[in-house]
């Protein structure tokens, strides 16, 4: 019927019909649920490309006056529900970008918006309504001619709020959101509220606009989680169908764990599926100055907790301190919540700590690192393809230089003295590596446990596997020999034709300039024999 008021279905189609479609409409059964209740205003935060938009359109043709979805929704999980019908086509709908308004009004934004609508009620109303009010005394007339309720979803509704500091115009643009969401009327007229943005509801003082919202975000969603990503159970799915390894498609995009649930990037892993190739898609819209604003910032122990994650592991983050502005960064804290809104970040909330959730977002922290203000490290992790090319060349002269130039780089922010310290350092090294290997640390051998094991994806092609010892004021050869004696070998066996065994030895009282040293050795059965 219009763009604004009451928009046809056409988005939702388009979804529909592309070749991978992952069906989401069980989240239109639990907003039925929530139809005119006290729990009828959602705020949906989550990180670009997580689906947001998706549901946006879904609401949009499920419920809106403009278009019949009777056939739209045959097949579809929604379509299982006894009331499924009841809801269907039967609001009026208003839908609006607040990015694409601000992109060319952002002096006039509230006019913009107000014009806009108005045009596409004058299409249905013609002149027998009085424009010149304000647009929630409008809402409320149509509701008082026709009894029936409005869904209002706003996609990108912090677009303002993110980009503006004009505070009369935050404060100006808060308030006609509160006149539509807040005001006596809407208590009538309004029987959904759905508005998504990338962060959660910024923290204003003696500002009350959106305060009767229900906030899902990236730190808890439920019971709504699985609606937006791809679960696992899904990614299965689409890895039978595609034929695409569901192991390295995990690796890849994998990692955000959103109340249990683990959450898969959806945009990601369609596009993954759709060229039948692993790259890392998310990087196309997702700016890398966003991580190098947040993670060179002078706060003690940043820069340290951010080492730890690009080596594996997890780091404590108390999120409650974060003002949901990306300009009030004020703590460690802040920097690692904004990075986990953004999707930078995963969050296990069972240990309140926060990591870089999969290989794709890790190549993201990479080339961030290569174009940022951290140059010894730019240096290093720069060199990481060289250094697997290396060793499986057998080149153990280059490898041992390259972790030497490893070592001198992260040994203060890793304490490097032992050799658990310097496995961090070879996981660093390495860090390119899980894009072809499964790494595993400490893997059980059965006689003992192998340092490093490198087993190779189904996208590997040509790389053997790598068993990867260790050993701290001893030599590469006693590693070498370690190997071989407890058979560690055997854990690859089916993995790969062709395995490499690993010595790395780091000398802390040598006498000479380097202190690493490196043997790199082909298995071959006639080894052991």
């Amino acid at each position: 019927m219009g763009v604004y008021f009451n928009p046809n279905h056409e988005s939702f189609t388009s979804d529909k019909n592309s070749k991978i479609y992952v069906d989401k409409t069980g989240l239109l059964e639990y907003l039925n649920g929530i139809l005119g209740t006290n729990g009828k205003c959602i705020a949906l935060s989550h990180a670009r490309r997580f689906g947001k938009s998706h549901a946006a359109g879904m609401i949009d043709a499920y419920y809106s006056r403009g278009c019949d979805s009777s056939n739209l929704f045959e097949h579809t999980k929604i379509a299982d529900s006894a009331d499924y019908r009841k809801y269907m086509n039967k609001y009026n709908v208003i839908h609006l970008d607040i990015s694409s308004v601000w992109d060319f009004h952002k002096e006039d934004l509230i006019e913009s918006i107000y014009e806009r609508v108005c045009d596409d009620f004058k299409k249905e109303y013609a002149d027998t309504m009085d424009y010149d009010k304000d647009l929630y005394l409008i809402l409320q007339e149509i509701y008082d001619r026709t009894k029936i309720p409005f869904v209002i979803i706003i996609d990108e509704w912090d677009c303002v709020i993110r980009n503006s500091e004009d505070k009369d115009l935050v404060h100006k643009y808060l308030q006609f959101l509160h006149s539509i969401f807040k005001s006596e009327e809407s208590k009538s007229f309004l029987a959904l509220a759905y508005i998504t943005g990338i962060l959660p509801i910024k923290k204003i003082k003696d500002e009350s606009a959106l305060n009767n919202f229900d906030e899902y975000t990236m730190l808890t969603s439920s019971p709504i989680t699985q609606y937006y990503g791809f679960t696992e159970e899904e990614v299965k799915d689409l890895c039978e169908k595609y034929d695409m390894d569901y192991e390295t498609t995990k690796a890849w995009y994998n990692g955000y764990l959103i109340d249990g649930i683990h959450m898969y990037n959806p945009n990601s892993v369609s596009l993954a599926m759709n060229k039948r190739r692993f790259d890392s898609y998310w990087k196309n819209t997702s700016s890398f100055a966003s991580i190098n604003t947040f993670i060179t910032m002078n706060y003690v122990g940043l820069k340290d907790d951010i080492m730890t994650m690009l080596s594996g592991g997890k780091v404590m983050v108390d999120p409650e301190s974060f003002q949901n502005d990306l300009s009030e960064i004020h703590s460690k804290d802040d920097a690692l919540t904004a990075l986990i809104h953004l999707g930078y970040l995963g969050y296990d909330a069972d240990r309140r700590s926060a990591y870089i959730p999969n290989y794709e977002v890790a190549k993201a922290f990479q080339m961030a690192l290569k174009t940022g203000s951290w140059s010894e490290i730019s240096k290093t992790i720069s060199r990481c393809d060289e250094l697997l090319m290396a060793t499986i060349d057998g080149e153990a002269d280059k490898v041992a230089e390259i972790i030497e130039q490893a070592h001198d780089t992260y040994t203060s922010v890793l304490k490097y003295n032992d050799e658990n310290s310097l496995s961090c350092v070879l996981t660093m090294a390495y860090f390119t590596a899980p894009g072809y290997y499964n790494v595993i640390r400490e893997l059980p051998t059965g006689k003992g446990f192998a340092d490093f094991v490198f087993i190779p994806r189904a996208n590997a092609g040509w790389r053997p596997a790598m068993l990867v010892e260790l050993k701290y004021n001893q030599s590469a050869d006693t590693a070498i020999k370690q190997i071989k004696e407890k058979r560690y070998q055997g854990a690859l066996s089916g993995y790969s034709d062709r395995i490499l065994l690993v010595g790395i030895n780091y000398d802390s009282k040598g006498k000479e300039k380097k202190h690493h040293t490196c043997v790199i050795e082909e298995w071959k059965e006639s080894i052991d024999a």
